[in-house]
């Protein structure tokens, strides 16, 4: 009962949705750290297609005014 699902899957994250969106709206990546209160670790993971918390999405969401599908995409 104790066996844990390995993370096996073939595609990734890309958040490049997530930099369009920002364009779109006049938003620069330092302005997460500065208005947005990320920290640049947090930052460095979004740059870096790296995963983040869906708390993190929702956050962003919640700023953004957008929907998930506007910030990542799962590319197989």
């Amino acid at each position: 009962m104790g066996d844990k699902r390995k993370n096996v899957y073939s595609g990734s994250i890309s958040y490049s949705r997530l930099w369009e969106t920002m364009q779109r709206r006049g938003i620069k990546k330092q302005d997460l750290k500065k208005i947005f209160n990320l920290s640049p670790t947090l930052v460095n993971r979004l740059v870096k297609n790296e995963n983040v918390t869906v708390d993190t999405i929702m956050y962003l969401c919640d700023k953004l005014d957008c929907q998930p599908c506007d910030i990542l995409e799962y590319k197989k």
